[in-house]
């Protein structure tokens, strides 16, 4: 978890997928798959996935406007969960967001195969809105 989080921390996105296996359990939270006002909200299953998740989220939200905050970290064997607070902001619309979330990682033979993220994406959606 310490890797995973100071590789997050430095925003680069090919780094941080070298930490994912080749096939990955993916799910960012929403009602519906593949909403469309939130780039990075979609289906993912692979580590080029992963790269390209990370890749969207930086140019939708500058590392250097946002924050991230974890609060309770829980490890129990092979899975992880990470509570915290994230505030964002983006980029098109001036707007920032800020959200609480649960961030449910399994680490197999060293690699990350399940990404499981619960956010507040109705937050994040009203941040894109621009009206």
């Amino acid at each position: 978890m310490e890797e995973f989080l100071r590789r997050s921390g430095k925003g680069h996105p090919e780094h941080i997928a070298e930490l994912y296996a080749p096939k990955v359990d993916w799910r960012v939270d929403w009602p519906t798959e593949n909403h469309p006002i939130v780039p990075w909200i979609r289906p993912r299953s692979t580590r080029a996935d992963v790269a390209d998740h990370f890749h969207t989220f930086s140019q939708h939200c500058p590392p250097a406007e946002g924050h991230v905050s974890i609060d309770h970290l829980m490890v129990d064997g092979i899975n992880a969960v990470l509570i915290g607070t994230s505030s964002q902001m983006v980029k098109s619309t001036g707007k920032r967001f800020v959200m609480t979330f649960a961030l449910h990682l399994t680490v197999e033979d060293g690699l990350i195969t399940r990404h499981h993220m619960y956010e507040d994406s109705l937050t994040v959606a009203e941040a894109f809105d621009r009206s």
